[in-house]
């Protein structure tokens, strides 16, 4: 018996331990009061942080009198506290590191029946931060404000580097068109949500641009006291396209950096990269950064000069560590900044001196021809959506932080707009609590952004986004599902559709959705004109050539899904006009169709319409019937070389079964500023495939044709073979007689060696694009 009262003691209690927990408290009336302790600048900052975000939110004006009076309270307190208007500050509760630079805890206690919550701040970021946090947790929206009862939160930064890019320049999809105001936002929403430096790029010309709002020396201004006034690193990315060992051109930088210097009220690092942009050796490059940094500490004494070496050969990197070891490891020089080209970070760790710091520059903004692409994406979605589109990739982002994390400090992104916003957030919380789960940091997005409504299904939403991109559209059946869940919370939530990031969402399954739908249904007009031109023969060639392109241009003139076309298309009409994201050329002044003009690549063939048209009009010119037919037949059996025969599209993931290498920086799509009109395969390449091939015949004679680019240096089974024809113009073809010998057993491997091309720009190298295995005896 007295088992079971303890029993059902401890049950009693463990329940009312969980529905005090689950339990919420109004928070629509609330009075703040903040510790003299602190400083009366941060005092001033915090309180009208805190108070206009959530009247921002909810509309309730809180009471900010400093007057403690019955209702409840929130108490912005120092660390160093004993007491705040005679309430005690709450114990830490187990063991807890909150007590780093940056920490901050958040505490709900009751006081008879009066509900307090403290935010408690290491210092003047911990505050913010602490505000930040205690946003999120917010259960807000307008005429509502809750807040979970219970809440114990104490916490600090495992890195102490979290910021990001953001640039002011013409090449960045979106920032470029911002007023002050939205820059100011834009930080303060990173600032709050764990960042602690921003980027700027202000080396840039006041006509570079049609769409700037205020000079670029003025937005560096407004960046810079901006950054001072919430206590974050202000930083500059200044890449040197000068010849530096040209003697007037290397003092006509350093004056240039002099006056920018002069002209920036604070100023925290200088980030100059050693090479994308700019190919100076750093012989050059090294006495450089110690002239700047001579005239920086004039103007800013603490600041600091960060180096990248991006682009640099074995030599030059060699040359760099020998030269700080050469120079006492110079104190000049605060850090390494490891970005796309550079050394892989863990070698550069090791190498450098453990006095100076070591910078991520972590590439979240890309999708393809980058340093983080998305591997095996489908050619449709390259195509259109392309380089710089909304990328929410948090399971890949969090994967990447974690590879690398612990060989830096920290990191500061490559961006280049807002499209790659959830990326940011991963990154910045990741570095904050490298264990914080996917899932959970989605869901403090949401409900930072969007409220806590539906929070746990906006999360949802931007997971599914990320796993629209797995493999092939045509077997990813949750991309329709994405669209049915984004769709059902438009109508849910209709007071989200101004929000800028929520459009970005939206546009993007609707665009995922759309692209799916096309590239069946325009691939479908594909095959139905090729067995119209199988029949050439019989029904005559002109005939063929006139139905088979009327067929494919059905795409055009019978257009698939028009309503959400359309929907597309005002999707990138509001994020315009609300965030100025530039989704085209023409219509919103965007600086390329490679940087995220996803409006003017929305109709881009999914099919071979464009290259079959041109093939066209090459055979209609034949006089020859029988060349005429030959040529049709190049283009019917392309695909389909016969029986015992097989082809390959090389990187195209649904149609390269033999393929098994990967190309890890995804320059394997074409891009000829996004109006190729070659063939689809030919747009897909690698550089050097691997293919496996089983179940061959051992008494067939096989032929290796290959098309691609340049060069293809062929080994099979790890032997070299010669070619019997080398064609080595794009879709030209080489071919190689295979010995039966190397597929006795039915089985073989293909492989190629690398060319020597050092001297090549790496989008002049040699590519393959098709293979087949034909069949061509026994």
């Amino acid at each position: 018996m007295g088992k079971r009262c303890l029993y059902a003691a401890c049950a009693l209690l463990l329940w009312g331990t969980r529905a005090y927990a689950a339990q919420t408290f109004d928070l629509r009336t609330a009075t703040v009061i903040v510790s003299p302790s602190i400083r009366a600048a941060d005092r001033v900052r915090s309180l009208h942080v805190l108070t206009a975000e959530v009247k921002r939110r909810t509309g309730f004006s809180w009471d900010t009198s400093g007057k403690s009076s019955v209702q409840p309270l929130l108490i912005l307190s120092a660390a160093e506290d004993k007491q705040v208007q005679g309430h005690a500050l709450p114990a830490v509760v187990g063991a807890s590191d909150w007590d780093r630079p940056e920490g901050f805890r958040i505490v709900h206690v009751r006081e008879g029946a009066r509900d307090i919550v403290w935010l408690i701040g290491q210092d003047t970021r911990g505050m913010l931060y602490a505000i930040g946090r205690f946003l999120s947790l917010l259960e807000w929206g307008v005429g509502k404000a809750r807040l979970r009862a219970g809440i114990s939160i104490a916490t600090a930064p495992s890195y102490s580097l979290r910021g990001h890019q953001v640039g002011y320049r013409n090449t960045a999809n979106s920032w470029d068109a911002w007023t002050p105001a939205q820059m100011e936002r834009y930080i303060l929403d990173l600032v709050l949500t764990g960042s602690n430096a921003i980027e700027n790029i202000p080396f840039t010309n006041v006509d570079d641009s049609p769409l700037f709002r205020i000079t670029p020396d003025s937005m560096n201004r407004v960046m810079s006291r901006a950054c001072h006034a919430y206590d974050i690193d202000y930083w500059v990315w200044t890449p040197c396209k000068a010849d530096l060992s040209d003697t007037a051109l290397f003092q006509g930088e350093v004056r240039k950096h002099a006056d920018f210097y002069a002209a920036t009220p604070y100023l925290d690092n200088v980030f100059v990269p050693g090479g994308d942009p700019g190919d100076n050796h750093p012989r050059h490059v090294m006495p450089f950064l110690q002239a700047i940094a001579q005239v920086l500490h004039k103007h800013h004494p603490s600041a600091g000069v960060w180096v990248s070496l991006q682009g640099f050969s074995d030599e030059q990197v060699n040359y760099f560590f020998d030269y700080l070891q050469r120079e006492g490891q110079p104190n000049w020089l605060r850090g390494v900044v490891s970005g796309p080209g550079s050394p892989p970070l863990s070698t550069t760790r090791y190498r450098l001196h453990p006095k100076y710091k070591h910078r991520h520059y972590a590439d979240i903004t890309h999708n393809v021809r980058c340093e983080l692409p998305v591997i095996g994406w489908d050619q449709a979605f390259a195509l259109t959506l392309g380089r710089e589109a909304s990328n929410p990739r948090p399971v890949f982002q969090a994967a990447v932080h974690a590879r690398w994390a612990g060989f830096t400090d920290g990191f500061l992104s490559y961006s280049d707009g807002v499209h790659d916003d959830v990326n940011k957030f991963v990154w910045t919380r990741r570095a904050w609590d490298p264990q914080a789960p996917v899932d959970e940091m989605m869901n403090d997005y949401a409900r930072y952004h969007f409220g806590a409504e539906a929070a746990a299904e906006v999360a949802e939403g931007i997971l599914v986004l990320e796993r629209n991109w797995a493999g092939p559209v045509e077997e990813n059946g949750g991309i329709g599902l994405t669209l049915r869940h984004w769709t059902t919370l438009e109508r849910r939530l209709p007071a989200r559709s101004g929000d800028w990031r929520w459009q970005l969402l939206v546009m993007r399954a609707r665009y995922d959705a759309w692209q799916k739908g096309r590239k069946a249904y325009e691939q479908g007009l594909e095959r139905t004109a090729m067995a119209v031109l199988d029949a050439a023969s019989v029904i005559g060639v002109d005939s063929a050539l006139k139905q088979a392109l009327a067929k494919v241009q059905e795409a055009v003139t019978r257009p698939y899904d028009t309503l959400l076309r359309a929907q597309i298309v005002q999707d990138c009409e509001r994020l315009n006009t609300s965030i100025g994201l530039q989704t085209s050329v023409s219509r919103y002044q965007a600086s390329s169709y490679e940087r995220g003009a996803i409006l003017d690549q929305l109709d881009h063939p999914l099919n071979n319409r464009w290259w079959l048209e041109d093939e066209f009009k090459k055979i209609a010119a034949l006089n020859d019937d029988k060349a005429r037919l030959a040529a049709i037949r190049r283009i019917t059996e392309w695909e389909k070389p016969g029986d015992g025969s097989l082809y390959d599209d090389i990187s195209n993931s649904s149609a390269s079964p033999r393929v098994k290498s990967i190309v890890e920086d995804a320059t394997d799509f074409l891009w000829e500023n996004g109006r190729s009109r070659r063939r689809l395969s030919t747009q897909t390449y690698q550089n050097f495939p691997v293919l496996e091939y089983t179940d061959l015949d051992p008494r067939a004679q096989y032929i290796l044709r290959i098309a691609g680019y340049g060069d293809a240096l062929l080994r099979v089974d790890g032997r070299r073979i010669e070619p019997i024809l080398y064609g080595k113009g794009m879709e030209e073809f080489k071919e190689f007689l295979i010995d039966p010998r190397y597929y006795s057993d039915g089985e073989m491997r293909v492989t190629f060696d690398v060319p020597e091309e050092s001297h090549l720009n790496w989008r002049q190298h040699s590519k393959v694009s098709d293979v087949w295995l034909l069949r061509v005896g026994r």
